[in-house]
This record gives C-alpha cells, structure tokens and sequence, in this order.
C-alpha cells in the first residue's frame, strides 16, 4: 500500500495529545490547509460550492500567492529535520555508504513523500527477488570494471554501493574531484579569461616509446636491458568483452528477469506521478522564490548536434547568397583539373542569388525521409549539389574550409550572444588518410575556429566497408591506424603537430555514427576475425566498430593522463533503430549515449540504464523525421521513471525552423508532454552534467559542490532545480539500490542460492536459473 509522508517530522516532534494535534484534526480540506496553513477569508462573491473558484481573476491570484507564501513559510519551519517514513532507512544506509570526507549536515526539504509498508514490497517471489538482484549487480559491476578501466565516469551513488561489498575498497576511496566545500569559496566571475589564449595550455616533453598495434589495439613500448618491454596499460581484451557481452545478452533475455525490471519501472512511473501530484506546488513555490533566475536563463548544453548542419536552413541560405554576392571571384574547386569559381558553380547550375530559396535549398527533413536513412543523408547536399556541400559544409577542400570555419564561428556567435546556450559540435573523421587529423586540427587552429560556449566530440563513420570496396584501404586495421596512430604520436610528442596538439585540448570525447538499421549479426562469435584480418568488402559490425574505438581509446587516455593532458569519453550514436545489442555495447563501453530510443523495448536494460544514471541525449524531432512517430518517443516516460535524459537537436539544418534550435525543442517538448517549469530546468541540469565542458565551467554553472550526492550537490540559485526533486531522485534511487543490494548481500535467505557470476576463465556465458536447469 501507498503511504504519504505528510509533516511527519512536527507529529514526532509535538508531545502527545498537544493542541497543536487537535487543530490539525480540526483544520479543513482547503488547498491551504493541505499544507497546514489557516484557511482563507472566503470573499464576498464567492459561490456557496467549496469546488467553486473566485469569479474574478484578481481574487485568484491573491488567493494563489497566500498559498506559495504559507508554503514557503511551512518549509522554513520544517526543513531542520526533515526524514521520511520510508527514507530513514534508505538515508542511514546511505550515511554508512559515505566516504569520511564527505558531509552530511544538509537540511532535507519539506515535502510529501511516497513510501511502500509491509514486508514484500517488491510484487515478486523471493526467489525470483533475489536471482534478479544478483544478475543486476553483477551487470553493475560489469559496467564499473569497464568504465574505471577506461578512465570514464560511472555514477557515484551506485559505486558507493558497489564499494559497500568490498571491504577495502572504501578505505582506499579518494574523491577523484575536489569540491569546494562552502558557498563562499564559490567563483563569482566566469572561469574563462576574455585576453587568455584559448589555445594555450600544457606541452609535456617526448616519450621515447614506440607504438605498435597488438590485434588492433595500440600499445607503447619501452627499451629496457631485457629489450623491448611494453607499458602496463591496462584494456579489456576482445575475448573478455565477448563473453562479457553475450552474459549480458543472456540476463536481458531472461523471463523473470524482464519481469521484475519491468515491475521496477512502473513502479517508479506510478511514484514520481503521485509526487508531482502532491508536490507541485511546492516545486513551484520553490523556484518562485529564487531571485533572477527561470528557465530562459540557466545553462543549456545541446549535447548532440552535428558541426555540417549545426545552423538553420535561412541561416544557410542568408549565409550563401552573402558569400555569392561578396566573395563571386575566389576559386573555390577543381572541375577536370581546372580551377573553378564561386560564380562560375552557381552559372553551372543556371542560378544567382534571386533564385535561391529555402524550398530550393531542398535541406529539411520531409514524410519521405521516415525511415530513409539514404534519403535524409541526401538533405545534407544543398539543392542536391555535393559541390555545394564540399564547397560550404566541408574543412577537407580547395579552400581548406574557409566558408565552412565562417558560418561555425557564426552560430557559435549567435550562442554567445544568448549567453546561455551551448554546444557540442561533432566533427568528421572518415579514417580514409592518416593525414585528415593535421588538416582538421589546422582548420579549426588558422581559423581560430573557438568560442567557450563550444566544445568538440569526434564522429567517426562506420564506413569501412565503402572505403574498402573503392580500394581506398586493404583491411580494418588501416581504418583504425588512421584514426588512433596520430593520436598516439601526438600524445607522445606534442611538438610533432603542436595545431593538433592544441585542437585536442578542446575535445571532448568520441561518437561513432551511421545508419544502425543496416542488417548485421549482432553477436561477435569467439573465433571473430582481428582486424589485420578483416580484408574483404563485409562491414564489421556495430559492436566490433565500439570495442575497438573504446580499446584504443582506453590505452590513449592511460597515455594522456600520464603526460599530464585531458582524456576523452565514448558517446556514440546508441539505440536510433537496429538490434537491441547495440544498447548492451553502450552500457558496457559509453560513458553516455545519443537516441537511446529502444531501451523503451528492453526494460532490463532501461532499469540498469537508470541504476547506473547513464546520460541519454534524446532528439525528439530528430526521431519523428527520421524513426519513431513524436507522440511515441518514450522521453516523458524516461524523465518520469528517474533516468537522467536531455534534450538535443541532432540536425538543426534538417529538423527545425527558428534562431534557437534547442530552445525550439524545449518548447515543442514542453507543449505537447505537458512538462512543467521543473521537468525543463531538470533537463537542462542534466545536460550540463553529461557534457564535457570542464569542470571550473560546471561549477560556476551548477554550484561548487554540483559533484556531490543529492541535495547537498544543488544550487537552486543556478540550477532552478528546486530541491524537492533534486531528493525525491536522490531518495529514489537509493531506495532502489538499497532494496536490490539487502537481498543480494543475503543470498542464502530461505535457502536459495543465486547463480554464481561468472569469472573470466569460465568458458560457460550462459545464466540459467536452477528452475530451468
């Protein structure tokens, strides 16, 4: 049964049979009184019937802010003590979890909580329960292994319970960031300086290492007396990650398993909609009472755009016909080896600048593209001319990307100037030529292509199997040669391209993208070929693309870290369409995901996606051109049941019509879910804690202590999160965690053994339940 912890602090504090008891008793069932305040004055022209509301709106308002203001003064008394029914328990649990070093004096806020009485408070057997509880541990910890290995985060909350099962391991814990402990000690001014160099920053010496690919891998090796001796960085191998992986394709398909996880989720559906319900008027009481601060102007990461379509259609069009009018006469290809220019391209196509408009430019996502993904690539050549798109939306040509590195600079302009928005733009690297990193990295350098409202991730193409049949490359380990080696070289001496050297200080992280509904074998077999081997025109699949840009993207950041630079992250494209599989290959190797929208197919996957906290960037208009139908996308359901989701626009050139793409989608998510002031700044919160802008700049946006648990890490001054939500996530999930890790800490209650995880030398993947056995 559902009980409501309603101001349950003041009855343990008041002595028994006080008058204070007799007046709650007493008091009405007003909407004031149902926050322990007197009732109002009824007014003159009031209606006889308690439903009825003033006649006139003036009235109305009064009413409603008596109402806000005894809310506020409410909270006021009661915040000094505030525990709920079925928190104490998840809150003591979560004290004892806590590393020493961390506080604990932080003030709950007052409001009403949901809890489950009674012994059973799952709905399932025991059995059932406990087996449950031990597969989704054991998937915890597969993912903790995978990202600590890494160098990538992994959510502290579930660590700390992790931790709980190692005894060691929390006397040995050492927060990997330091906070500031008190608002005092909090910046005032942003964390970037207008005469600094943005391009400025630490130049290690050389390492005298050598670099060789080992299975497609990339280690470093070192002269010692013994001869050559290689650099213990640790990576998951191949084989581990295969059987890692297919025990993890087991436990999804498992029957009680779904069963159970598919409990959870509805569970948390029901309890976050009886919160708004009880709550919402304190959230927004809370928000109201913060100075300056609403939605309009609390930072917003758009964590999932792409650099080539990064601006609107009429910003295009506005863009080209001002380069034709003013920059006619430069050359800007080659047609047949003879030099061409701007002019002389458009003539070819009988059009000037009076001809060209946005329905010419052809560039916007129609009906025809839903599931097309060859038709939709089509929308990125304007007026169907690759030309064009080699000419204005490429770094890689005649004119090194001069047009290309303008209208970045221009949106990037327009982001400063809204002062709040931000983004992470996604740059191409096919893998074609070794050389495409120095150029890139000279592009963005010679162009000063920067702002601080922009951060890079690098996209890279699953195209292997096109460059191969056009006998561009011989095997898949050409393609990674030329994406990871000169990373390697550069990180083991900057000064053999200091331009690139300086670009990666302002990358962020990897994405790996491209139409995941292309036919595949989603399981990688045992005897799976390595990539020297892989020679003929087959496209691997999506798992072996992923486990080897995480491999050698593990080792490089072991490197980076020891020459003192910053490390990248994995975000690639997860769970747009295809197998089910690709969402198992990001919760084992991705710090966060873009799309994500089959979890909504696999509620195994979708609990332990919550359990871990892992970050979903979610493009609803993007998906309703291209996948799945808007009133389908499952982004309300995600937001509700806890999981910590963004919004991002994908393709602003394709999918959206106005000056501020993400606002534009902010806006349409709010009208059609109906999503209140709460649910937008929580997004917006959660992007800027899934992005990788640095750690100085979260803080000045979020609040010092934005890295701790719960409330103590909220800054409602910044954030415009009222604290309430921020502790009924945090209590939440504890509550989850708490439950699944009570019964897999006590595994042989009533006499039923779980199955035992398997370890690295069993050949067995497979996770039969005793019943089936």
């Amino acid at each position: 049964m559902y009980s409501f912890d309603k101001d349950l602090w003041h009855v343990r504090a008041r002595p028994t049979g006080s008058q204070d008891d007799t007046k709650e008793e007493n008091r009405s069932e007003s909407p004031t009184s149902a926050v322990g305040a007197e009732s109002p004055r009824e007014l003159p022209n009031e209606l006889s019937a308690p439903y009825e509301v003033p006649q006139f709106p003036i009235e109305q308002i009064e009413k409603k802010l008596l109402i806000q203001r005894q809310l506020n003064v409410k909270a006021a008394e009661c915040g000094q003590s505030a525990r709920s029914l079925a928190g104490d328990a998840v809150l003591e649990e979560a004290a004892k979890l806590r590393a020493t070093d961390d506080d604990f004096d932080v003030v709950l806020p007052h409001f009403q909580r949901v809890a489950i009485s009674g012994e059973d408070t799952s709905g399932v057997p025991l059995e059932d329960l406990q087996q449950a509880s031990s597969y989704l541990v054991q998937a915890l910890e597969i993912r903790k292994r995978y990202m600590d290995i890494s160098q990538q985060s992994f959510c502290s909350i579930t660590a700390r319970f992790l931790r709980s099962m190692d005894s060691e391991a929390a006397a040995n814990h050492k927060p990997s960031v330091s906070v500031q402990k008190h608002i005092a000690d909090h910046m005032v001014h942003p964390p970037f300086k207008a005469n600094k160099d943005p391009w400025e920053g630490p130049t290690p010496s050389a390492k005298d290492y050598t670099i060789k690919a080992d299975d497609g891998v990339f280690n470093l090796y070192r002269q010692t007396e013994a001869g050559e001796e290689r650099v213990p960085y640790e990576y998951v191998k191949l084989p581990q990650f295969i059987q890692d992986k297919n025990t993890m394709c087991t436990m999804i398909a498992d029957g009680p398993l779904k069963s159970f996880c598919y409990r959870r989720l509805s569970y948390l559906s029901s309890k976050f909609q009886l919160h708004v319900l009880l709550n919402e008027l304190r959230e927004l009481a809370s928000q109201k009472a913060v100075p300056h601060r609403d939605f309009y102007n609390i930072r917003k990461v758009d964590t999932h755009i792409h650099a080539a379509s990064c601006m609107n259609q009429k910003h295009l069009l506005r863009f080209i016909k001002k380069t034709l009018k003013k920059h006619a006469d430069e050359v800007v290809t080659l047609h047949k080896g003879s030099p061409m220019t701007l002019k002389a391209v458009f003539q070819s196509m009988n059009l000037s600048t009076y001809d060209l408009t946005v329905d010419m430019l052809d560039v916007h996502a129609d009906r025809n593209t839903f599931h097309r993904f060859d038709k939709f690539n089509a929308k990125y050549n304007p007026i169907g001319e690759s030309r064009l798109r080699e000419v204005f939306l490429k770094t890689d040509n005649h004119m090194n990307g001069k047009y290309f590195a303008r209208i970045i600079k221009e949106v990037a302009s327009d982001l400063e100037e809204s002062k709040y928005q931000n983004a992470e733009l996604r740059l191409s690297i096919y893998g074609k030529s070794p050389g495409e990193w120095a150029k890139l990295a000279k592009w963005a350098i010679h162009y000063d292509v920067h702002s601080d409202n922009v951060r890079w991730l690098i996209q890279i193409p699953r195209l292997y199997d096109i460059f191969k049949s056009n006998k561009i490359m011989n095997n898949f380990q050409e393609f990674l040669s030329n994406i990871f080696l000169p990373l390697f070289e550069v990180t083991r001496d900057p000064n053999s391209n200091i331009e690139l050297h300086k670009f990666l200080t302002h990358v962020v992280g990897f994405d790996s993208v491209d139409d995941e509904s292309k036919p595949e074998n989603p399981m990688l077999e045992a005897d799976v070929r390595e990539p020297r081997a892989w020679a003929d025109d087959e496209n691997p699949p999506y798992a072996y693309y992923l486990y080897y840009m995480y491999a050698n993207i593990t080792v490089l950041n072991h490197f980076r870290k020891e020459q003192g630079l910053n490390t990248f992250v994995l975000r690639p494209h997860c769970g747009e369409a295809g197998p089910v599989q690709h969402l198992v290959c990001g919760f084992m190797l991705a710090e966060n995901i873009s799309h994500g929208l089959l979890l909504r197919k696999v509620p195994v996957l979708q609990y332990l996606y919550y359990l871990s906290q892992i970050s979903i960037a979610m493009s609803p208009l993007s998906n309703n051109s291209l996948f799945l139908n808007y009133h389908r996308n499952p982004l309300p359901e995600f937001l509700a049941r806890g999981l910590c989701v963004t919004l991002s626009t994908d393709d602003p050139l394709q999918f959206h019509f106005t000056k501020e793409p993400l606002m534009e989608e902010y806006s349409i998510a709010a009208q059609v879910w109906k999503l209140s002031s709460c649910d937008m700044c929580e997004l917006a919160r959660n992007s800027v804690l899934m992005s990788g802008f640095p750690h100085e700049m979260k803080q000045y946006w979020l609040g010092p202590n934005y890295t701790k648990e719960g409330v103590a890490g909220n800054d409602i001054t910044r954030t415009n999160v009222p604290d309430i939500r921020i502790s009924f996530r945090y209590e939440t999930l504890l509550d989850e965690l708490t439950n699944m890790f009570k019964f897999r800490h006590n595994p042989q209650q009533n006499g039923v053994r779980p199955p035992t995880p398997p370890t690295p030398d069993m050949k067995v993947v497979s996770l039969k339940r005793p019943s089936l056995v």
